[in-house]
């Protein structure tokens, strides 16, 4: 039998895939990050299925549920919350999979920062402003970056930066990136995107450490830095320009 792991999307339950819901649907068994996942995605188990919340279990534990699983013949929906590519933990529960001999699939997910840039409804990369964007996070209290890795040295890109896991830390990221984006440089935040408490909040370096102390953000949230969040005096991209050559388009 197989595991699944299933991205379930930034928080609104119905920004799961179709194929991850259809998924879902299929498991008999189901681990779910608990603090993370609407609970009303668990409505898609069918009936009788095993809910294991994994909030209070360690990475082996977790892994022990998916090998019994599988030798008892049950497919496992893993569902994690955003997409299982960027900051998920699956990179080791894979590694113990493959050591058992159990077989996996992954089922994208709408991550975090596309849902943090639709709140904020702007494109991230926008012509002659900004066609990059760096996802990354700090290592306060976390395993720690590697290196070449660090805020003062991605900032030196002057890229649009998506930091995961630091809003309780919003000082030391402003900190570190002033040096390289000034004080004028815009910031945001986005808390519990998608859902129905989702907070936003706009500014500068200067404001944003502060609004989002006054704010009382510490978690599930993502700070979005740079200069395509108010672009508006740029070049329109040349997807749809008239002198494109469209008799070569694919």
């Amino acid at each position: 039998m197989t595991v699944y792991f299933i991205g379930a999307g930034p928080g609104a339950a119905d920004l799961i895939t179709v194929r991850g819901a259809r998924t879902l649907a299929s498991c008999r068994l189901c681990l779910y990050a608990g603090s993370l996942v609407p609970r009303e995605l668990l409505a898609e188990c069918p009936p009788g299925a095993r809910l294991v919340d994994t909030a209070r279990l360690d990475l082996d534990r977790i892994a022990e549920e998916m090998i019994r699983a599988h030798e008892e013949g049950h497919d496992v929906a893993r569902l994690h919350s955003g997409d299982p590519s960027v900051f998920s933990a699956v990179a080791e529960q894979m590694r113990r999979l493959d050591a058992a001999g159990v077989p996996y699939e992954v089922v994208p997910g709408v991550p975090a920062f596309a849902a943090a840039a639709a709140a904020l409804k702007r494109e991230l990369t926008v012509p002659t402003v900004g066609q990059t964007v760096i996802l990354t996070r700090i290592a306060q209290q976390a395993t720690p970056m590697p290196p070449g890795e660090d805020l003062a040295t991605l900032g030196r890109s002057g890229a649009l930066l998506v930091l995961h896991l630091a809003a309780r830390y919003a000082d030391r990221v402003v900190e570190e990136l002033l040096p390289h984006y000034g004080a004028d440089c815009p910031a945001a935040v986005v808390a519990m995107a998608s859902r129905p408490d989702e907070l936003v909040l706009r500014g500068t370096l200067a404001d944003i450490a502060a609004q989002v102390k006054a704010a009382g953000v510490v978690r599930t949230a993502v700070i979005v830095v740079g200069r395509t969040l108010t672009a508006s005096a740029f070049r329109d991209s040349h997807l749809y320009s008239p002198d494109r050559d469209r008799d070569h388009v694919c």
